[in-house]
């Protein structure tokens, strides 16, 4: 083959890889931006949409954090598992309540006067359902690995369509053709759309990267192996937490639910009950409480914490069960602002020493912070609108893509590139094998494509034998 006929055939293979990867992840894609737009704006939303329940008449002073949880339960029969004390005056506290019948509650309380002022079902409000979508598309541990899925080939998608975007021969003429780096809006049909989907891609694809890159932190399969990795190799959570017990512990995300990452993993420290009898935390699940006594010490708690400078604008779980702790959280949009202090339930003393952002090993700070500026958080609005960019290029991406397929293809037909053989593309599939190790649940999915393409070829050669054989007789 010659050299220019080994171009073209890498450049039909890259096609072939290109096109099946968008067909499929597609739809997955749109659903992930469109969710991911909402959510970056989700406490504007939500302010918009319930402003009764989260803004309350500034207050100079508040009444007891123990307080408001009862007035949650009166209002909510039920448990509690948390409350998110406000930073700030004019915000509403926040209790979780799990009812006697019915789905978990957030109870909206004016700390200024302890009043409940209403409660909502969190996956039934339009964030709550776009976090939702966003995560697992509402169904579970198998939506997780769908969207995980669909994020490693959105990777091959970004690779595949850089080679096939890169203008063709030499010299800096070849970059300055519209079409190249801007868009083309003097032309009509297929070739409108190709010269759309080509400027828009290679802009956007380093903001969509960073958006799949810092996203796989929270998937189920490759998410679990980077903190598993980084807790074996002490660059995840602090070392200071592998007294807590282990490996006896439950993880603060078994025992608390919503944790910051690089704490996710890290063994729960437990309250040491007068008697020592308490058995294994380990095999407890998340719950709530109605311990009058956990509720009636939280205003202790407080004033610990607010010892510690920690006056506001935090998460406090309650203890649940006889080894339960109080866990107070700080989430900022600036991760170098996260603290976590754990309290006994009995001596109502600190337990170990507070964790901050500067104790996390490299690779705790190092996603923290891509969580939060994934999720347009850390530089304010101006990280929203940045965030907001690769959600648009993505809708224009897949609308412009489906375009030029449906343009392309014959009628009443896929249209799929050929299969090409002898093209030359070492370099692309040993960039597949090593994040198919990198990724494994992306390592089985191109395992089962090779096996799907490999029995397809053997079809295809016998059909075209059978014929052979045929004539032959």
């Amino acid at each position: 083959m010659t050299k220019k006929g080994g171009a073209a055939a890498f450049h039909r293979a890259v096609w072939r890889w290109h096109f099946w990867a968008g067909l499929i992840v597609a739809p997955f894609l749109l659903m992930l931006s469109a969710t991911g737009a909402i959510y970056l704006f989700n406490d504007e939303l939500n302010d918009l949409i319930y402003p009764q329940l989260r803004l309350v008449q500034p207050h100079d002073r508040s009444v007891p954090v123990s307080r408001m949880i009862e007035a949650a339960l009166v209002a909510h029969p039920g448990a509690v598992s948390r409350i998110d004390v406000p930073a700030t005056n004019t915000r509403a506290a926040v209790v979780y309540v799990a009812p006697r019948n019915g789905a978990p509650l957030r109870v909206h309380v004016d700390p200024g006067t302890g009043r409940v002022l209403g409660s909502l079902v969190y996956e039934r409000t339009l964030v709550g359902i776009a976090d939702e979508l966003h995560g697992s598309l509402m169904i579970g541990t198998v939506g997780d690995r769908l969207v995980e899925l669909a994020a490693c080939w959105a990777l091959v998608l970004l690779v595949t369509g850089t080679i096939l975007w890169w203008p063709p021969g030499a010299g800096p003429r070849r970059w300055r053709g519209a079409g190249v780096l801007w868009p083309r809006f003097d032309l009509r049909g297929r070739r409108f759309w190709r010269a759309l989907h080509g400027p828009v891609g290679v802009w956007s694809a380093g903001l969509i990267g960073f958006l799949i890159v810092t996203g796989l932190p929270w998937a189920g399969v490759s998410g679990d192996l980077l903190q598993r990795a980084s807790a074996a190799t002490g660059v995840g959570y602090p070392p200071s937490f592998r007294t807590h017990n282990a490996p006896h512990s439950v993880p603060m995300k078994a025992a608390l639910g919503h944790v910051p990452w690089t704490l996710e993993m890290a063994p729960m420290p437990k309250s040491a009950a007068p008697d020592q009898h308490v058995g294994h935390a380990g095999h407890e699940a998340p719950a709530a409480t109605n311990d009058v006594a956990a509720i009636a010490q939280v205003d202790r708690v407080t004033r610990l914490l607010a010892a510690r400078h920690l006056s506001g604008g935090y998460w406090l779980y309650l203890p649940s069960g006889r080894a339960g702790v109080y866990t107070a959280i700080t989430y900022p949009d600036q991760p170098q602002g996260q603290r976590t202090i754990y309290v006994d339930r009995y001596s109502l003393r600190q337990i170990g020493p507070e964790v901050r952002f500067a104790d996390y090993g490299i690779v705790g700070k190092a996603v923290e912070l891509g969580v939060q500026l994934h999720m347009g958080n850390y530089f304010g609005r101006l990280n929203q609108l940045l965030m907001l960019v690769p959600c648009v290029a993505i809708w224009v991406l897949t609308i412009s893509g489906v375009a030029m397929w449906w343009k392309r293809r014959p009628r009443g037909a896929i249209g799929a590139p050929p299969p090409i053989s002898g093209a030359r593309a070492t370099g692309l599939l040993a960039a597949l094998v090593v994040g198919g190790l990198v990724l494994p649940l992306f390592g089985a999915s191109l395992l089962l494509v090779a096996t799907a393409n490999l029995l397809l070829d053997r079809v295809r050669s016998l059909g075209r034998r059978e014929p052979a054989s045929a004539l032959a007789r």
